[in-house]
């Protein structure tokens, strides 16, 4: 036990820090537990009011929630930076998404659902930025990106565990055990916040002066920030575009819904792997070379993704997908936090988490509007996307860990 808390330690991995990645993974579990349940549950609805097909009635449930959060976002890390009650705005939103997946047992028809799947997206924008300004105040810079690659990896686990155990509970026990175990997980999460997590006040910030509540405050933008959002918004892009383009694939690879969704996955595996090294890795090297080498990965994959043949392929390429999101979220994450402003750090922090929600959200529209014109073109426009994505981050982001090789520091002075 002292060598896994030794471990733990180095890497930056305290109390705090897993209690606040043990509950963004409770959020992915939850969340991606209707991501496989939606699609049969809104089939299964005996009143549905509005006259549109099955999947895009699924394509508004599961985007409602990606946009909704991330247009919230900002105002919620306005809030946190504003009431510097970061822990009790975690609480809340904690408790919003445990109480609207619950309420999923009592959703008659699909209004219910949507407006429970918009409670969830202001449930999550409220505890993202207050999560990751607490991050910022919790860590330290030497293993920041250790830390950020923890919380990265048990997100990205909930997300991997939520889809197998929602199926599993769904077909031996009913959809009620799926809503019951999401809320459960989250209230469990709930208890480890409490128990676990101080309320922390910003070291500059101790003549208790009350930040100006701002939603857009221009002096908390910076070049780094910026584009450091865009990175992450391109990652999550990339690898949330296959959703929309399932039947697609099956067709063209002659393969069924299981075989899809193991490829789907395949992307999880590599970055659960790498995650946790590579945030570890930029804590050493710098966070700037870890990005711009994960976005160069992650074009040629993405492109080459509308040229599959086989399975084969496509498991591969999603696992280099994997790897490329593992060099790009946790530094990004984590030069946004070295770059983060006393006092401000919800605000700042929500530009990365928001680009993120929009990446998940926007990514499956543009694959389905661009694929009606050939089923390549998606995959051509995000590779050359990313590409600019990488010129802007060799360009505007500076590197924040002193001792990396200064190529890499071109915007210092």
């Amino acid at each position: 036990m002292g060598l896994i808390e030794k471990y733990l330690n180095r890497i930056g991995a305290n109390r705090a820090v897993l209690a606040l990645s043990i509950a963004r993974m409770s959020d992915g579990i939850g969340n991606s537990i209707l991501f496989i349940i939606i699609p049969l549950f809104v089939a299964a609805l005996p009143n549905i009011y509005f006259h549109l097909p099955l999947p895009i009635l699924v394509g508004i449930l599961i985007s409602t929630y990606g946009l909704t959060s991330a247009i919230m976002q900002p105002l919620m890390g306005a809030l946190a930076d504003r009431l510097e009650r970061r822990k009790l705005l975690i609480q809340i939103g904690l408790a919003l998404i445990a109480f609207s997946t619950l309420a999923f047992i009592l959703a008659q028809n699909f209004f219910d659902l949507l407006l429970l799947r918009i409670l969830q997206g202001v449930a999550v924008a409220i505890t993202i930025p207050a999560s990751m300004a607490l991050m910022t105040l919790i860590t330290k810079k030497e293993t920041r990106g250790g830390a950020m690659g923890v919380y990265s990896t048990l997100r990205m686990i909930g997300f991997a565990a939520g889809p197998l155990l929602g199926g599993y509970l769904q077909t031996h026990f009913g959809f009620n055990s799926a809503f019951l175990a999401g809320s459960g997980f989250v209230f469990f999460a709930m208890v480890l916040v409490q128990i676990w997590v101080d309320e922390i006040e910003p070291l500059n910030n101790s003549n208790h002066e009350k930040v100006k509540f701002k939603i857009i405050d221009f002096s908390l933008l910076n070049p780094g920030i910026i584009s450091a959002t865009i990175a992450t918004f391109l990652m999550a892009l990339a690898f949330s575009m296959v959703v929309t383009l399932e039947n697609e694939f099956n067709s063209r690879l002659n393969m069924n819904a299981f075989v899809f969704a193991a490829a789907f996955s395949a992307v999880m595996i590599s970055r659960l792997i790498l995650q946790v090294p590579l945030g570890r890795y930029s804590d050493k090297i710098g966070r700037k070379p870890l990005i711009l080498l994960g976005l160069i990965i992650m074009a040629p994959a993405t492109f080459l993704l509308g040229e599959v043949t086989s399975v084969l392929q496509l498991v591969i390429l999603r696992l280099v997908q994997g790897a490329a999101a593992a060099a790009i979220a946790a530094p990004a994450f984590a030069v946004a936090a070295d770059l983060s402003q006393s006092g401000g750090e919800g605000r700042q922090m929500s530009l990365i988490t928001t680009g993120f929600s929009l990446g998940l959200a926007t990514g499956p529209l543009i694959a389905g509007f661009l694929a009606v014109i050939f089923f390549e073109l998606p995959f051509i426009v995000a590779g050359i996307m990313i590409l600019i994505g990488a010129f802007i981050v060799y360009k505007y982001l500076p590197e924040t860990v002193q001792g990396s090789r200064v190529i890499f520091n071109k915007n210092k002075k």
